[in-house]
């Protein structure tokens, strides 16, 4: 019996590590899939309105522990230390309503733009599962760096990504 628990468990652990990059569906040095999205002010982003600047695509949702983590470091560590640059952050809420990121935003009083993503449909264009999520986009639009969920340490290699990127 201890055996067989070995086996799957040897067995299994490969098949989890590779289970994330299986959920993503973009690669590094590929061009951002091309989307729209709404903004909670009401306004449009058209990715491709964005070449010519570094952005961080992050998908983020209001349910999720570690993507609230990563959130309460973004205005300081992220918004303001790049904020004079060719440089934008482009959160994502994946599949929440209006209204339950009006009431986390309320809460939270974060300011800054929040996209809406209520059906998938632009979560779905990168990945079938797993948040947070982000991509770190070039000037030119080529994805330059992916990471899934929250740590110190991937915090700060995003940090140093984005500050090689605007380079």
């Amino acid at each position: 019996m201890r055996n067989i628990l070995f086996i799957l468990l040897f067995l299994g652990i490969p098949s989890a590590l590779t289970a994330q990059e299986n959920e993503t569906l973009v690669k590094i040095g590929m061009e951002v899939p091309d989307f729209t999205v709404k903004m909670f002010d009401g306004q449009t982003i058209q990715i491709k309105e964005l070449r010519g600047k570094v952005v961080l695509l992050n998908f983020w949702a209001t349910w999720c522990p570690p993507c609230r983590m990563e959130l309460a470091r973004v205005e300081k560590d992220i918004i303001e230390r790049f904020k004079n640059q060719d440089f934008v952050f482009l959160p994502i809420s994946r599949q929440d309503s209006y209204d339950k990121i009006k009431a986390f935003r309320e809460q939270t009083g974060y300011t800054f733009p929040m996209g809406m993503d209520p059906d998938r449909k632009i979560y779905s264009l990168f990945a079938t599962a797993s948040i947070p999520r982000n991509f770190v986009i070039d000037k030119t639009g080529k994805i330059v760096f992916m990471e899934i969920g929250y740590s110190e340490e991937s915090f700060k290699k995003l940090i140093e990504t984005i500050e090689k990127t605007l380079k």
